[in-house]
């Protein structure tokens, strides 16, 4: 990614920017962290941009405005400054780092790809590594094998070798609109959205659903015919309808026990399959 006009001020005044002495920095923290002193807060961030700069830098080859990596280190350089606690006698560039570094991987994990990736801390350590273990992995053996590799990675960053893999070919593509027309095809041809398989069924296969469904519910409608009311209540109430009823509440509705119910249900349905049987020898 090229280094913009803009950019290249961007760096020029942050390496421009003195550094602090260990005791001077103390006494800004101390002032931010005890005075909410917005001056103090700002030398120490404007002091340690060339931080943000290096760190940023390591992330270029992901293909992301390399402004904007510096745009999100400045935050996380800003979230260190808010949480960064004097009293611990710790360099302020120590504490700052894990926070610039942070903030950039989930800019880029946000925005290197429209499909969300993994969000798990060994997810994102085989998206950040994956490249460079690889080659530093190939070198030692040229003779290696891409699976001899994944194997290594996988045991290196603890994920499964299937991880790998996908991270893998993952990386080594990019995201294609699924209206840009097919590469070399001509002016006007088919797109990519062209190629996807539909999980519609075919249109012979819609017709002969229909059909048979019509068939069915004809079959259906010829056997349920051959109950008489009682049995056609407790059919529909059991068995037809969206929330089915219990044989407590039929028994009470009719004025017979449940188990008269459940004897009545059972006839009827011996006497659907008999019909439906006749009807057809897929019922069987």
């Amino acid at each position: 990614m090229a280094t913009t006009a803009a950019d290249r001020r961007m760096i020029k005044i942050a390496m421009s920017a003195p550094y602090l002495e260990r005791d001077e920095e103390q006494a800004l923290a101390v002032a931010w962290r005890k005075d909410h002193d917005q001056e103090a807060r700002n030398r120490i961030a404007m002091a340690h941009m060339r931080l943000v700069i290096s760190i940023a830098a390591r992330f270029r080859n992901f293909g992301l405005p390399f402004n904007d990596l510096l745009q999100e280190g400045y935050i996380g350089l800003l979230e260190a400054a808010a949480r960064f606690e004097p009293e611990r006698e710790v360099r302020f560039s120590t504490y700052a780092t894990w926070w610039i570094r942070a903030s950039i991987q989930d800019y880029v994990l946000r925005n290197w790809s429209i499909v969300r990736g993994g969000t798990s801390s060994a997810q994102k350590a085989l998206f950040f590594n994956l490249r460079r273990l690889r080659a530093r992995i190939a070198r030692g053996d040229v003779n290696l094998t891409s699976e001899t590799i994944y194997n290594e990675i996988a045991g290196a960053l603890k994920v499964s070798t299937a991880d790998v893999r996908n991270m893998d070919a993952r990386l080594a593509s990019s995201d294609v609109s699924l209206q840009a027309p097919v590469s070399g095809g001509e002016e006007g041809g088919a797109s990519h959205q062209d190629f996807l398989a539909s999980d519609a069924p075919l249109p012979d296969e819609e017709v002969t659903e229909m059909i048979d469904g019509e068939r069915r519910r004809a079959w259906l409608q010829r056997a349920l015919s051959r109950l008489n009311e009682r049995e056609m209540k407790i059919i529909r109430a059991r068995r037809l309808a969206d929330s089915s009823s219990t044989l407590e509440e039929l028994g009470a509705d009719l004025g017979i026990s449940k188990e008269r119910v459940r004897q009545i249900e059972n006839r009827a349905m011996e006497k659907l399959k008999i019909a439906l049987c006749e009807a057809s020898p897929a019922f069987a």
